[in-house]
């Protein structure tokens, strides 16, 4: 009976046993789904700014970061983010020190398909663009140098096999890689776009351009770091595996929209910021005043002690460069006193609305002319380190020398000098830099009309001569009746900081620069600005140039269209034009709304205001990255237009627009952005116009040439 009994419990032992180990098994097989849970140690780039860094308080910062902090969130899996050391990286150096994942691994066939790598599916995707120096031109038979980061062995298997004419020359960093074609010793760097941008914000790489690359995708991923003798069945690899697979599953969740808000996180972690004080003033007319010629006097202050500098460097010119600093000094202190005393008189008279009418446009006269010095000098300045350039677009030259005409013709009204104009120009459509013309024409019509007394004659002449069948050669001549110069002054007039000192008493502003400008700018043009003159007798100066045309052998048919317009303007009859810049009724209560995007108080405060005077709508943005917060939480079509400060804290003009126009929304790409920008260096247009704006103004803003912009948008 007993037997049986323990026969009987025996057995159920048994079966329970076998249940038991059963569930075990189960157990142990789910757990191996998972990765263990523990602490994955990630080794990252410290060098790859925004994509990858050593942030200030010493740990991973940029756009992985923020990635993988995402990731971790997603897959509940933890991560030690551990800096590698610069240069190139064993995979024995991984093993050896115990990492399980490395970041910024390029994604391709080859890192897929070779032996004992897993990788993970992008995290980042971008463009691959090339920085090449300044006269390299890209070509894919070029035999060209290429630098290449120790830290980018698979790019540079990709390099050696698209391009095989390249010679690829290794380096320690990107950092290194620019430097060495700085110093000439290569032509090229290929390079992820974010941290190309990244790089060549710094002034020291401004001579180096970036080219895009069609078609050359840039994907980073993350990659495993396994023994390469461990086999797919190994624990090992199931638990890297398993890893992959959850980090995979985590960045399928991730949206575009989100990753792109990364990007712009983590490029703004690793700009520079700038601070502007506010300028906090009780009578907002009055603060326009000083705040305009506080800025205009510091401008000039410097200007006038790195002449200083200069003159002391260079003693031949010690005597004329002395004469130049004491007009300086004349042409600065007269109109900053005018400002001091209206100044004064406007805080006495600020219930008198005609009075401070009166004082407030005396204001802005005398600014215009603080601002015209400082344009002279900085023109200058560039022209003596041949920093300028000049432009080439299609320029009409009766329309330009009509509106020239047109501009001058009320000053020579109101001293009663006879103005004339005889303008045969059979080619008007030429290629050049129309500013640049007009800036001439203007100054020698100027200086025509300073210098010729009451009841005298000035005439504009304008003749062509077809040089081939491409290039025309244009004279202009202003002839005047005025007080003329002596021969010796002839010999100086286009020297810089001259001018003949019997002219200073007779009420004649200007800083003496004006004929130096028009005469450098001529011989860069390829032309000449000569001069006669007889003391007593008058002046003639004669402005000559060469210029393709932009339709080469015809006599520009496509102009004839505005000879209507230019009828009334080139003849002695004329009255003038209609000026530019009022807003008319019909423009009233416009549609359009408009993004302004400026950190500095005033400025944005004045610059609504005039909008809102001429019945445009606008919002306010204190900097890029509230910028482009505001439009992508907009409703779309929301904006037509955005005027975007370039300088600004948290996030520049640049960066803005560039996250702008990333944006998947469709009016991303369509709306209009202006720069708006107190730097009017041809460089700072052509970053404005790469990082995807529409347009440049240059501050003070001209009320009138923003309106008139926006009238032709539609």
């Amino acid at each position: 009976m007993f037997a049986g009994v323990w026969r009987k419990i025996l057995t159920l032992a048994a079966v329970m046993g076998l249940i038991v180990g059963s569930i075990g098994m189960h157990v142990q097989d789910a757990r191996a789904e998972e990765p263990e849970k523990r602490v994955y140690k990630v080794g990252y780039v410290q060098d790859r700014k925004p994509v990858s860094f050593i942030n200030e308080s010493g740990e991973l910062g940029g756009i992985t970061r923020y990635i993988l902090d995402r990731i971790s969130e997603l897959s509940g899996v933890e991560f030690e983010y551990v800096a590698l050391p610069t240069g190139s990286v064993t995979y024995d150096y991984l093993l050896n020190e115990g990492f399980d994942l490395v970041t910024s691994v390029e994604y391709n066939e080859e890192n897929k398909q070779a032996r004992g790598i897993l990788i993970s599916d992008p995290y980042l995707s971008s463009q691959k663009v090339i920085v090449a120096r300044e006269g390299v031109e890209f070509s894919y038979n070029a035999d060209l140098k290429v630098a290449v980061s120790t830290g980018s062995q698979t790019l540079k298997k990709v390099l050696a096999r698209i391009f095989p004419n390249f010679e690829l020359v290794d380096y320690d960093s990107v950092e290194a890689c620019l430097d060495a074609m700085k110093r000439g010793e290569a032509d090229l760097l290929i390079q992820n776009q974010y941290v190309a941008e990244y790089w060549l914000y710094r002034p020291s790489y401004e001579n180096l351009k970036v080219i895009p690359i069609m078609g050359l995708e840039d994907k980073l991923c993350f990659s495993a770091v396994v023994p390469l003798e461990y086999s797919g069945d190994s624990p090992e690899w199931r638990q890297k595996e398993l890893l992959i697979g959850k980090i995979d599953e985590a960045i399928s969740q991730m949206t575009e929209d989100e990753t792109a808000m990364y990007i712009i996180e983590g490029t703004m972690e690793s700009q520079y910021e700038y601070t502007i004080g506010d300028l906090l003033y009780r009578y907002r007319y009055v603060a326009i005043v000083l705040g305009v010629a506080m800025v205009l006097i510091i401008v000039l202050v410097c200007l006038l002690l790195r002449a200083r500098m200069r003159a002391m460097e260079d003693r031949a010119d010690a005597r004329a460069k002395g004469k130049f600093l004491s007009t300086m000094s004349h042409e600065i202190r007269t109109p900053l006193n005018g400002l001091v005393g209206l100044n004064y008189l406007m805080t006495q008279n600020l219930d008198d609305h005609e009075k401070m009418k009166t004082y407030l446009n005396q204001s802005s006269s005398t600014a215009r002319y603080l601002m015209s010095l400082v344009n002279d000098i900085l023109d200058m300045s560039r022209l003596q380190e041949e920093t300028m350039e000049l432009e080439s677009g299609q320029v009409n030259l009766r329309l330009l020398a009509s509106t020239s005409a047109s501009i001058v013709r009320g000053g020579m009204g109101e001293k009663g000098i006879h103005f004339q104009i005889d303008a045969e120009l059979p080619y008007p459509g030429i290629l050049g830099d129309q500013v640049r013309i007009q800036q001439i024409l203007l100054n020698i019509l100027d200086n025509a009309r300073k210098f010729t007394s009451v009841g005298g004659n000035v005439d504009f002449t304008a003749r062509q001569e077809l040089k081939d069948n491409d290039t025309v050669l244009t004279v202009f001549t202003v002839r005047d009746t005025g007080i003329g110069m002596s021969e010796e002054f002839q010999k100086h007039i286009f020297d810089t900081f001259t001018r003949e000192t019997d002219t200073v008493s007779k009420g004649n502003q200007g800083t003496g620069l004006g004929m130096a400008i028009s005469h450098s700018l001529a011989k860069l043009m390829g032309g000449d600005l000569t001069v006669h003159s007889r003391k007593g007798e008058g002046s003639e100066f004669t402005f000559s140039f060469p210029a393709p045309l932009a339709i080469a052998g015809e006599e520009s048919p496509e102009w004839e269209g505005e000879a209507e317009q230019e009828k009334g303007i080139l003849s002695d009859d004329a009255e003038g034009v209609p000026q530019s810049g009022t807003a008319s009724a019909a423009d009233k209560n416009s549609p359009l709304r408009v993004l302004i995007a400026e950190d500095n108080e005033l400025n944005a405060e004045i610059l609504m205001e005039l909008l809102d005077d001429a019945g445009v709508a606008a919002d306010l943005a204190e900097n890029g990255r509230e910028a482009v917060q505001k439009f992508a939480h907009s409703p779309i079509g929301t904006y037509q237009l955005i005027l975007m400060d370039l300088l600004m804290p948290e996030m520049d003009g640049f960066m803005a627009a560039r996250a702008i126009r990333a944006l998947k929304r469709p009016d991303a790409s369509a709306v209009k952005i202006f720069a708006c920008t107190a730097n009017s260096y041809q460089e700072d247009r052509d970053r404005a116009m790469e990082s995807g704006m529409d347009d440049f103004i240059t501050k003070p803003i001209d009320i009138g040439t923003l309106l008139d912009r926006i009238r032709t948008m539609g």
